[in-house]
């Protein structure tokens, strides 16, 4: 049941240009700077978002990754409540803390600052809520391409790359769109999209 996406009609939240193919199915984020989203409309709980990502340069070492349930201006929206899966390729320090390398799920209450979204800080609205299985303390590479598979319900969200399942986590989440990701890392490409219930 899986069908192609139409990413032609995404939304550009933060910073960020996001320039989408001719086949409308795959979308590149060229830009090294503050954090953005590129999210579809409507609401995603109950579906899967399937695909591959890429880092088409050996420029930088940041965060490419996703959001879950996120709505319209929820970067900056004071109350948010959205899941964002940040993967980075090497740990670095920056706005007072260290990045870890690695995939991470977190849960965002607060707008979202180059700080907190830098840090994962909790008492600033970023809680991390797990690291990925294997890929936990481990970043991604350049000029690889990664499948992934997200699976959002509202008590269970899973997080596959490669066919393997990095993240499965419990709770209560809140709907919204699924969408792209991207802080200080350029040259993104997300393609082959798919969406199945």
């Amino acid at each position: 049941s899986a069908t192609p996406v139409d990413l032609s009609d995404w939304i550009k939240n933060g910073a960020g240009t996001w320039n989408v193919a001719a086949d409308k199915n795959s979308v590149t984020q060229t830009l090294n700077t503050n954090p953005g989203v590129f999210f579809g409309p409507g609401n995603a709980q109950g579906n899967q978002l399937s695909g591959s990502i890429r880092v088409n340069t050996t420029s930088d070492d940041d965060f490419i990754g996703f959001v879950l349930g996120y709505d319209a201006n929820d970067l900056t929206n004071s109350d948010p409540d959205y899941l964002l899966i940040d993967w980075k390729k090497a740990s670095q320090s920056s706005g007072g803390c260290l990045g870890p390398v690695g995939l991470a799920i977190s849960r965002v209450t607060a707008s979202l600052t180059n700080s907190s979204a830098w840090c994962h800080t909790a008492s600033a609205g970023v809680t991390e809520l797990a690291r990925g299985a294997t890929l936990g303390s481990t970043g991604w590479v350049s000029f690889t391409s990664y499948t992934f598979d997200l699976i959002f319900n509202a008590t269970n969200v899973q997080v596959w790359v490669n066919g393997n399942k990095e993240i499965d986590i419990n709770g209560t989440f809140s709907d919204g769109s699924f969408g792209f990701y991207n802080y200080s890392q350029a040259n993104v490409t997300y393609s082959a999209i798919q969406q199945s219930v």
